[in-house]
């Protein structure tokens, strides 16, 4: 891990959104094709990138009710129990933020008001093989159909078999999904985006992928709504002295092992804690699975920067607008207020961000590369829609008709002004 003094903390945030643009003229380029042959060649050229990159033939893309069953059946009770525990947490999260329409009636001459609404059908994409996430399933899933959705389509790649991983077909499950079809990468999201014999045309894709997935999404928004642009994960930790090295080694490790791309990044303003947590690292990565990825990202991204005071560390968080913050003070609580640009605070030394990945109920589907400064994570608002209503009577618009006039000439917009003035050319 490089180690940076908190002055030159720019550069931490400059190596941070340095990681997305990595391989992205190449991904648009590969993008782009298939983003054609989809839309053009439909079901045909999605079996032949399904073969080419997931390495199956598949005659029919969607998962049948007997591999559901079959997937409901086979599954580890405990994991099944955990999984509805997690999806009850989420759902009773995610329900305070459901909105109602609501209208204001100034008099019986004016009625303003905004209609919400669920949008009608929405795609999710599940990355598959070795990141195969049920609890992803549950996060985009849930908030969908507490907001209303009508119809909810799931894509996920296959292996090599042709099947998905029970624990998803299960999450799914648990979680309302209407139909999941076996197809992954940028082909998937194009079939969600334009439609295909076998795959319907949705409203909005959600759901984090790979770089081509990324890029997928980014080149068809416009065509459907997306979630956002979610690049690869990151955390980051402040630390005092009274935090506890092994906790935040295992933490930034927490990260690093997603992707070799993800960054791990520790503040602190106590020195001597330093040489400690990289002696934690060393000792904790030898007996993990991911270790070889774990090492790369810490190698690549991952940083300790050493700062004066708690107060700069705080500011340095806020200029970076990480996606996952833990707060690993003497009183997380005395501080949390002051970090404006984060996707999501995790307080305390038990409060480690797998309980958020998993279980807790705020949703893990946060804004990454610094987005956090204008992104929220991903909510029921996602999933609706908003329609303005106006009603004027006549005496109403004849009160405000003069205003509107001059507003609307005063825009060069004479039709605008002649549509308000034609209706009391009588007077």
């Amino acid at each position: 891990m490089e180690i940076i003094k908190g002055i030159n903390s720019k550069e931490a945030l400059k190596k941070l959104l340095r990681r997305n643009k990595i391989g992205k003229d190449e991904a648009n380029r590969i993008v782009k094709d298939i983003l054609f042959s989809i839309k053009t060649g439909k079901d045909k050229a999605l079996r032949d990138y399904t073969e080419k990159f997931d390495g199956v033939l598949l005659e029919d893309f969607l998962v049948s009710k007997e591999e559901i069953e079959a997937a409901l059946k086979n599954i580890d009770t405990k994991l099944k129990e955990d999984l509805t525990k997690a999806a009850k947490n989420i759902e009773k999260y995610h329900k305070q933020q459901i909105r109602e329409s609501h209208f204001i009636k100034e008099d019986e001459n004016i009625l303003l008001g905004q209609l919400i609404r669920p949008l009608k059908k929405v795609g999710m994409y599940i990355p598959g093989g070795s990141a195969a996430y049920p609890s992803t399933v549950l996060m985009n899933a849930l908030p969908a159909k507490i907001a209303g959705v009508n119809e909810i389509i799931m894509i996920t790649p296959p292996n090599k078999q042709g099947k998905i991983k029970d624990s998803v077909l299960v999450a799914a499950s648990i979680a309302g999904v209407n139909k999941i079809y076996k197809i992954g990468g940028a082909q998937g999201i194009a079939a969600l985006a334009f439609g295909t014999e076998s795959i319907p045309k949705v409203d909005k894709i959600t759901g984090p992928g790979n770089i081509y997935v990324t890029v997928a999404k980014k080149l068809v928004s416009g065509y459907v709504g997306i979630d956002m642009l979610a690049g690869p994960s990151e955390i980051m930790i402040i630390a005092d002295k009274s935090a506890n090295p092994k906790y935040i080694a295992a933490d930034l490790i927490s990260q690093a092992e997603h992707d070799k791309m993800a960054a791990s990044i520790l503040v602190t303003d106590w020195e001597p804690i330093i040489a400690k947590v990289l002696s934690e690292l060393e000792l904790q990565i030898q007996s993990l699975e991911r270790r070889e990825i774990i090492k790369q990202s810490l190698d690549k991204f991952g940083t300790i920067i050493l700062t004066d005071s708690l107060k700069e560390s705080i500011e340095i968080v806020n200029e970076i607008a990480p996606e996952h913050l833990e707060i690993l003070t003497k009183d997380p609580f005395d501080i949390y207020s002051s970090i404006k640009n984060v996707g999501a605070i995790f307080l305390g030394e038990y409060s480690p961000e797998p309980v958020g990945d998993y279980f807790a109920g705020p949703n893990h589907t946060l804004p990454t590369s610094s987005t956090s400064r204008f992104s929220s994570p991903l909510s029921v608002d996602d999933f609706i829609k908003k329609t303005s209503l106006i009603y004027y009577s006549k005496e109403a618009l004849i009160k405000s008709k003069d205003s509107i006039i001059r507003i609307a000439k005063e825009e060069g917009l004479t039709g605008h002004a002649n549509s308000v003035k034609i209706r009391f050319e009588e007077l």
